[in-house]
């Protein structure tokens, strides 16, 4: 079952749509957008910023307002309902001056007509009466425009109980402070925000470029490294983060890519050294042959020619195969029946010099290329072959671990052996020991190297052991006589 998509990724992949479709309904802002990592971390970043500092300063002007009004609304109150206590007991010649904050108070009767007016009032109609309805002592506000002077006012009423009936008291507080405060605030906002934006591009300007100097640095390095100077490396920087990571992570890849050249080199080289021995020899037969005129000595001269042509065909095989090992090319698998593929490939094995002796484990079930499994059996059985004394044993069995189970083949010899030091030289392209040096023991050091290519291409592993003699030998103190055993390790298929 395939796996749901996070909630992140279904968002950035809307905003991303939404992006993509914006630009093609309006060209003109693909050219506006930023191009550069650096610019468009700027211009998010920016962006964010902006959104923050509108949505923070609109908030910070609403609360502001509201709590100044809260308090004037208060002020107002308080001067309202003591007016409506004086008027209930029909005191109203007793009303003392508005306080500081509080620009009028007017009491208004239910006929209309003004009970009580402070004095910036004169000449100033009764305010409106409540809305029908309404019992009880109750206090209403809402705002009117400027009745005297250039500020708004907060209108507070209160109906109240006179002796004369019932009587409406209204309070003006002046909102003079709270359109002052919010005067000076957006005054700030206006001047510091631009300023407060311009600081968080910069700054982001600067920051990213900081970050970015290493990855230009980096960038500009690989470019000048061509084919010839693979030895050049990047420079890592110091920090101990994503870029320095990516530092290493290309030192590392030109590592890669400088032993593959040295290689490939190496392997050219050898590849033409091998070859222009055998041209050599067959030239000369051939100029022998031409020059000798005797018919008896032909036969003997176009024999060893054939020779040098089949060794050069050999050669030639090799290296293809080792072209096609280093290409990577997929192989084809399937489940294959190990045990008979090596019994079909040492039985087909005619005119030996020396016998096979096999051991093998009935149904080791390995996934595998047929034919590139064979000539791993192949190689290893011509390798001991070559140098065994008079006997060559190749075993089959199965090792069983805590997760699939291993088949293991085995080629012993009993040949001069392999000193430890050269276990792992032997599986070298083009290595030859000292006593495989011989034109008669045939090769060009590739049989073995193969061997472990196509051993690791399936995911196998080949290794030199130590041979049947050599405790024997060790303690003899002798070099040879020890024999040669070469290990052969693939994991063998699931069983369902």
């Amino acid at each position: 079952m395939a796996e749901r998509p996070r909630p992140r990724g279904r968002v950035r992949s809307a905003v991303g749509a939404v992006l993509r479709a914006v630009l093609r309904r309006w060209p003109v802002l693909r050219r506006l957008w930023p191009t550069t990592v650096r610019a468009r971390a700027t211009v998010g970043a920016s962006a964010v910023v902006a959104v923050a500092l509108a949505l923070a300063s609109f908030a910070l002007l609403g609360l502001l307002e509201a709590n100044l009004l809260r308090n004037a609304e208060n002020d107002a109150r308080r001067q309202a309902e003591n007016v409506a206590q004086l008027a209930a007991t029909g005191r109203l010649g007793r009303v003392r001056p508005p306080v500081r904050g509080i620009d009028f108070v007017q009491v208004v009767g239910a006929d209309g007509r003004i009970l009580f007016a402070s004095p910036n009032l004169a000449g100033v109609p009764a305010f409106p009466p409540p809305a029908p309805g309404v019992p009880g002592t109750r206090f209403h506000t809402w705002r009117v425009r400027p009745i005297d002077g250039e500020y708004r006012q907060r209108v507070v009423q209160v109906v109240t109980q006179t002796p004369d009936g019932m009587a409406i008291v209204y309070a003006g507080a002046s909102l003079r402070d709270v359109d002052a405060a919010d005067d000076t605030t957006t005054a700030a906002l206006v001047i510091g925000l631009p300023l407060l934006l311009a600081t968080v591009a910069l700054v982001t300007w600067r920051v990213t470029g900081h970050a970015l100097r290493p990855v230009e640095e980096i960038r500009a390095e690989v470019a000048g490294i061509s084919d010839r100077d693979l030895h050049r490396r990047v420079p890592v920087p110091d920090t101990h983060d994503e870029v320095a990571r990516l530092a290493e992570t290309m030192n590392a890849t030109l590592d890669r890519l400088e032993a593959s050249g040295i290689r490939q080199r190496q392997f050219i080289a050898d590849a033409s050294h091998e070859l222009r021995s055998p041209i050599t020899v067959l030239r000369t037969q051939l100029e022998v042959a031409l020059a000798v005129r005797d018919p008896e000595l032909w036969p003997e001269l176009i024999g060893g020619a054939l020779e040098d042509i089949e060794r050069l065909q050999h050669l030639t095989a090799d290296l293809l195969l080792l072209a096609r090992i280093d290409a990577a090319q997929p192989v084809v698998t399937a489940p294959l029946d190990l045990t008979a593929l090596v019994r079909e490939v040492v039985e087909g094995r005619l005119g030996d010099r020396v016998p096979v002796r096999l051991g093998l484990e009935a149904g080791v079930e390995v996934t595998a290329g047929a034919l590139w499994l064979g000539r791993i059996v192949t190689n290893l059985v011509d390798n001991a072959q070559r140098y065994a004394a008079g006997r060559v044993d190749v075993t089959l069995r199965t090792t069983k671990g805590a997760g699939p189970g291993t088949a293991v083949l085995e080629v012993v010899d009993d040949g001069p052996g392999i000193p430890v030091a050269d276990r792992e030289r032997i599986f070298e392209r083009f290595t030859r020991l000292d006593d495989s040096r011989s034109r008669d023991h045939g090769g060009a050091g590739l049989g073995l190297a193969i061997a472990r290519d196509l051993s690791t291409h399936h995911g196998g592993t080949l290794t030199a052991e130590e041979g049947p003699g050599d405790g024997a030998r060790d303690r003899a103190g002798d070099h040879p006589g020890g024999g040669a055993r070469l290990v052969l390790r693939l994991p063998t298929t699931p069983r369902p």
